[in-house]
């Protein structure tokens, strides 16, 4: 077949110039989550849980010295997922883990070097298994733990739907220090359309955009924890019901009820004929995820 100017494709490919045209370079971050115990001195008591994202400290510029979440540049010879499990094993030692993505940030000026787009993703780990390594632009890596909880909230009618605002602060803290960010998620919806974005109202610490795009991360766990058994991937090989529980609230950043709880995750995990061990209290029956009802 030829086209308009009477080429055929052969030709055409000859003759066409990518140069051309503008083009963006192409990013993958990375949000990886993991839950750890919190130093606890009594012994007889179960450590409470924490969620904590990794972050890495940026060793030049731009952002010298900010926190940023781990990601680089998409190679020429992979795609974005590859880029971010590449990034994933360099970090964290760790591969073959739950991995999702998120989103594709692509404003302007968000990366004051050139037009960078990012295309983001999220890890759920067990702490367990991770080795922590800095890259070679990095100057260090630490867990941060996380909370992201909803300030305000209001509906603004238009013409034909409403937009709604919702802000949210999100707090990060190590022995590094502290960061903190408010992020504000605006949705409109219209009567033939529905529009979803995401802004930073303020930061403190964080480089780049990377405040909105773990505000979305938390915001999709905790969405989906309600829904599936993605909570799971968080966990060890074995475990309690009570530290499965102990997940469900940090990531919920509510308590919830033992009975309840315990029969909306029964159809997500078998039992084992292991127990605790030296746990300072009177032994508990181990678990396992429920592969059969993944399937």
């Amino acid at each position: 077949m030829l086209d308009r100017d009477g080429l055929t494709e052969g030709q055409f490919m000859e003759q066409y110039r990518a140069n051309d045209y503008e083009r963006p370079s192409v990013a993958a971050d990375m949000v990886i989550f993991t839950v750890t115990e919190a130093e606890e001195d009594n012994y007889r008591k179960l450590p409470e849980k924490e969620l904590r994202v990794l972050l890495i400290k940026r060793g030049g510029h731009p952002f010298l010295g900010k926190w940023a979440l781990p990601g680089g540049f998409v190679r020429p010879n992979e795609t974005t997922e590859q880029a971010a499990v590449r990034e994933l094993r360099e970090e964290t030692g760790v591969d073959n883990v739950y991995l999702e993505q998120l989103y594709t940030f692509s404003d302007i000026g968000r990366d004051p070097r050139t037009w960078v787009m990012s295309c983001s993703y999220m890890a759920l780990i067990n702490s367990s298994a991770v080795q922590l390594k800095a890259g070679d632009d990095a100057a260090g890596a630490a867990w941060f733990k996380v909370t992201c909880r909803l300030l305000r909230e209001q509906k603004e009618l238009i013409e034909d739907g409403y937009v709604k605002k919702l802000q949210y602060e999100l707090k990060l803290s190590s022995a590094h220090g502290e960061l903190s960010a408010v992020v504000e998620k605006s949705v409109t919806l219209t009567e033939t359309s529905s529009a979803t974005s995401y802004a930073v109202v303020s930061n403190d610490g964080l480089a780049f955009d990377h405040a909105k795009i773990i505000a979305l991360a938390a915001e999709r766990l905790r969405g989906k924890v309600n829904y599936t058994d993605i909570a799971l991937h968080l966990m060890p090989k074995l475990f309690t019901l009570t530290e499965l529980q102990q997940v469900y609230e940090v990531i919920l950043d509510k308590e919830l009820l033992k009975a309840a709880f315990r029969r909306k995750v029964a159809d997500l995990v078998t039992e084992t004929d292991h127990y605790t061990e030296n746990a300072g209290h009177r032994p508990s029956r181990l678990y396992r995820r429920n592969l059969e009802e993944w399937r």
